[in-house]
């Protein structure tokens, strides 16, 4: 795994409470760094509405696997790329590295359905949504 693969990065500020009684980050936290580094692209690049959006993703499957522990005060870069864009689905690959550093702490993979946001049935990605998330695709 090779920082070279990821196309968008999102530095992430451990905190204090992410560590667990063995001195480094809990393995649910990275989870929360994977939706975090997700959502935050979705928002600020690819026009997801939270509150009013038609269209919303829905979390169907997700994975990590742990490879260096990292601990509080370290930052990390989350790096994402898109490994499959379908007409309702995304999955995303994601890779935590020590700040600056190709050494990598985590890497996993989150898969959104995107479903309208009253029946909760599967819709097609919004065009913006879609060409946003297009820049990102590299395959695994």
């Amino acid at each position: 795994m090779n920082r070279d693969e990821y196309v968008h990065f999102l530095r992430i500020q451990t905190r204090w409470n992410d560590n667990d009684v063995y001195g480094h980050v809990n393995n649910v936290v990275y989870y929360a760094y994977f939706d975090t580094v997700i959502n935050r692209f979705l928002l600020a690049e690819a026009g997801l509405d939270v509150e009013r959006g038609e269209a919303i993703g829905l979390c169907v499957e997700s994975g990590c696997r742990f490879v260096a522990p990292a601990a509080y005060p370290e930052d990390l870069d989350a790096g994402l790329r898109v490994a499959h864009l379908g007409r309702t689905s995304v999955r995303y690959e994601i890779a935590l590295f020590r700040e600056g550093s190709s050494e990598v702490c985590a890497s996993g993979f989150f898969v959104h359905v995107f479903v309208d946001r009253g029946t909760r049935r599967p819709t097609p990605l919004p065009e913006p949504m879609r060409v946003a998330l297009g820049r990102l695709v590299r395959p695994a």
